[in-house]
């Protein structure tokens, strides 16, 4: 089973979003955790916007809570999936090399818009973004024919 961690700046709206995403499409073949780098949000819902963006997609970040990062996290996983390029250096800054061949971005060259602060439709908008970018990392589950 492979392990991912998704990271934003705050585990408020991106990362949340990218861990049932990629939890959906991934099934049984992926362990998906999110984190951000900062405690803000630590034991808070995800944005009100990015849950009903997550509904509109079909999936629940009702059970979402924040949480920052920790050096085991990044230990832990086999693939850490940074929203943007300042959350990528910062987790470089961070883990000091140790896990530098696991840190990357989630749309593999270039960043995902952060929505905080923005309207509506700029949470959808980035939504659908995360949701497409999880073809990047993991394979569509197919059904189980009978």
């Amino acid at each position: 089973m492979r392990k991912l961690l998704t990271v934003c700046l705050g585990n408020y709206c991106r990362s949340p979003l990218a861990q049932v995403a990629l939890t959906r499409r991934g099934g049984m073949a992926v362990t998906v955790r999110s984190a951000g780098l900062i405690g803000k949000w630590q034991d808070q819902p995800a944005h009100p916007s990015m849950i009903d963006a997550a509904r509109r997609l079909g999936l629940d970040l009702t059970h979402h809570r924040g949480r920052q990062i920790t050096l085991h996290d990044l230990d832990w996983a086999d693939d850490v999936l940074a929203m943007d390029a300042a959350v990528l250096d910062t987790l470089r800054a961070i883990d000091g090399g140790h896990n530098a061949r696991k840190l990357r971005l989630y749309l593999t060259d270039q960043d995902v818009p952060d929505p905080m602060g923005q309207d509506e439709t700029t949470f959808q908008d980035c939504a659908v973004v995360i949701e497409a970018g999880t073809a990047l990392h993991v394979a569509r589950r197919l059904p189980r024919s009978g």
